[in-house]
């Protein structure tokens, strides 16, 4: 009998940038599955940044955020894509009623066979379950149209966390923009104060409708910087954030006051590039707090109302991940002190210095 003939899977999220790093997990297990690289359908221009390069995605149609679906060109590309792909599986990472409605309605009228879907709502949950591990548990489930038997679940040496990619290419154009700053040999330290909420239009409407849970005053950024300053003086620390971002960024910059601490309001791939080139990352629960992690960047994240067991950034080495905060201890990140934040950055440096000193000995 000849084997069964790969196919592309077509997986469909309408995340932020955060939910979308996390589910290069699945797409990497859903790769190794199928044979053939996925198709990924998302909302927000961002998308074909994240996936840029990225060996386990084919194609990426993206729609905007708001937007109905039919009044966009993205709808008639992703029609003729659906209507092309039998016997492709399908499977849906979304979670949101609202968005849930208009993927089920996109489906129905593509004339795809409920055979061939999967939802991730229909997969039983488990309450303490981390969101990465429930992307690969649904990735190993089967669409009734398939057979288990023709794609076996790979075995456990596929990788197990999300990984992004960054070109040498633009790892080059970061060492420029670095070195054209003073950074060149320093160790950098990025701090990502803000999140999507900070640079949405509709930021004040948020703030109107229900507090920013991930909003830490300008003075505590300001008091950890100071201190990190004290505890590693060589390093540049980096105020990281998107360019609606800057104005913010330059406030906490002019109140620090020192020729150590720089404003980094950089597109999606300089971030990314950025994150390889530094020595560590401070962060409030964001998507680039999960990219940091996805590259191998060792990090501090801290959290206010989503619990860390379910959030908490993972990587595809051995770089720590530490978070601070988070139910039951805080439910905003302006309860956290400061006091809190330093001292699990100090148990970061001192896991590293662990680390070193381990592969020192190896050598």
């Amino acid at each position: 009998m000849r084997p069964p003939a790969p196919l592309s899977p077509i997986v469909i999220r309408f995340g932020r940038l955060g939910d979308m790093i996390m589910i290069t997990a699945a797409l990497h297990l859903l790769h190794r599955r199928y044979g053939e690289p996925c198709q990924l359908f998302g909302a927000g221009a961002w998308n074909s940044q994240i996936y840029r390069h990225h060996p386990d995605v084919a194609r990426v149609a993206s729609f905007p955020r708001h937007t109905p679906f039919m009044l966009t060109l993205t709808w008639w590309r992703v029609l003729r894509i659906l209507r092309s792909t039998h016997p492709s599986p399908i499977y849906v990472c979304e979670r949101h009623p609202r968005q849930l409605v208009r993927i089920r309605r996109m489906l129905a009228w593509s004339g795809i066979s409920p055979a061939r879907c999967l939802f991730v709502t229909d997969l039983p949950a488990d309450g303490d379950e981390a969101w990465v591990d429930r992307f690969l548990r649904f990735g190993r489930q089967t669409p009734p149209a398939l057979r288990v038997g023709d794609y076996p679940v790979p075995d456990a040496s596929f990788l197990s966390a999300p990984c992004l990619q960054v070109a040498d290419s633009e790892r080059a154009e970061i060492d420029a923009w670095v070195n054209a700053r003073g950074g060149s040999g320093r160790p950098l330290v990025l701090i990502q104060p803000g999140n999507f909420r900070s640079m949405s239009k509709g930021r004040r409407r948020w703030r109107q409708r229900r507090p920013d849970d991930k909003a830490w005053p300008i003075g505590n950024w300001v008091e950890l910087l100071q201190r990190v300053r004290e505890r590693m003086p060589d390093a540049l620390l980096l105020l990281c954030g998107a360019p609606p971002e800057a104005a913010m960024l330059q406030q906490i910059q002019a109140t620090v006051a020192s020729r150590d601490v720089l404003v980094a309001a950089l597109p999606l791939r300089q971030l990314f590039a950025l994150c390889t080139r530094a020595h560590s990352m401070i962060s409030v629960d964001t998507g680039p707090a999960h990219a940091a992690a996805a590259l191998d960047l060792p990090l501090v994240v801290i959290f206010g109302a989503e619990p860390q067991r379910l959030w908490l950034p993972r990587g595809p080495s051995s770089a720590p991940v530490l978070g601070v905060g988070g139910p039951p201890d805080s439910e905003r990140v302006d309860q956290i002190p400061v006091e809190a934040v330093f001292r699990t950055w100090c148990a970061l440096l001192a896991k590293l210095e662990t680390r070193s000193a381990c592969g020192a000995v190896g050598r």
